[in-house]
């Protein structure tokens, strides 16, 4: 029994559980369905099993030993992953501008967080993959326990993971990869290759791309991570979000979704290739960024927004980036047929 299946259920019990509203009350009438979904973990219906099920259905779907569903973002999978791979002491290494979790996790884990640098592209304003020589160096250098990389990155830059696997294991380094940006990437090869094949640990964020609600993500990893998990997650999970998380893979692993996906970057490819005045760059091409010459980043962002009513995801001094994923319609691409006014 999925866990869709299972909120589907009808419990004639009477009850006396948490949580408290029963399904009946609710403070936000607008949530109702929500609330009436939002079960106990000591349900009848045994929804930890179906949880259970579901996870290692999505981990048969991602071709890895276990998946997990995370319902406090890709914070969480970080955090799991270096508390599951380090001790006390040991060196994890770490981007210098990466998100604060990668941080964060070596703090929690006692470990010692060392940083590293990426290439800045100053023509962009933005920071590029490092090489997988740049690494190989780095980690005969640092002797570090494991190594966390951004891939892609914001603006949708992917690094060459499996090269960097290979070193990482010919150095008994274990690789984590923060692929919060890549949750489309195993299911279309129109995009970046997935890290999901190479990396001990790979991040996703179901909320970024993929459709999925703020703020579901997914740890895939080759080894059990539970004890790890459940240092950090509560007992009382939220199983509309879950039940959301198990919807969200099988669209994205259905004839249905995998098109959509071929769809969006079609129509994408096809408005890039009209908008001659101005210029494009990256690896994801859900990921738009984009600058016009004799306009800095935040000049052409202010003018989206007030002239086309356009907003970015982010802008720097060169350039700006829209964010696309499996919400984005036709008609909203459509507007940026108006760009070629600019």
């Amino acid at each position: 029994m999925s866990i869709i299946s299972v909120l589907k259920k009808k419990n004639n019990k009477i009850l006396f559980t948490t949580p408290s509203h029963n399904g009946n009350f609710c403070i936000m009438h607008k949530f109702y369905q929500w609330y009436k979904k939002d079960i106990s973990e000591v349900d009848a219906y045994n929804p930890q099993e179906a949880l259970r099920k579901a996870e290692e259905e999505a981990a048969k779907i991602y071709g890895v030993n276990y998946t997990y569903f995370l319902t406090n973002g890709s914070t969480s999978g970080i955090i799991c992953a270096v508390l599951s791979s380090c001790n006390k002491g040991d060196r994890v290494l770490i981007w210098s501008n990466a998100h604060p979790c990668h941080k964060n996790a070596c703090t929690l884990a006692g470990a010692e967080a060392v940083e590293y640098n990426l290439p800045y592209n100053e023509e962009w304003g933005i920071y590029e993959p490092a090489t997988p020589d740049y690494y190989e160096k780095l980690i005969k250098d640092t002797k570090p326990k494991a190594l966390i990389i951004t891939s892609p990155t914001y603006e949708g830059l992917a690094s060459d993971v499996n090269s960097i696997s290979s070193i990482c294991k010919k150095n008994n380094v274990i690789l984590i990869t923060d692929e919060a940006h890549g949750a489309l990437y195993p299911f279309s090869d129109k995009l970046p290759e997935s890290a999901v094949k190479y990396a001990d640990f790979t991040v996703q964020s179901l909320h970024k791309t993929a459709g999925g609600i703020n703020p579901t993500a997914l740890l895939h990893c080759n080894c059990d991570a539970k004890k790890a998990l459940d240092l950090i997650t509560t007992t009382s999970p939220s199983y509309p979000m879950l039940a959301t998380i198990e919807a969200n893979i099988k669209f994205l692993n259905s004839a249905k979704g995998r098109k959509k996906i071929i769809e969006l970057i079609s129509e994408i490819s096809s408005i890039k290739a009209k908008l001659k005045n101005l210029q494009f760059y990256g690896d994801d091409a859900t990921k738009i960024l984009l600058k016009k010459e004799g306009l800095s980043g935040y000049d052409l962002s202010e003018l989206l927004f007030d002239k086309y009513n356009i907003e970015d995801e982010r802008a720097n001094e060169k350039s700006v980036m829209l964010l696309t994923g499996i919400g984005t319609t036709k008609k909203m691409l459509d507007k940026l047929n108006y760009l070629i006014r600019v």
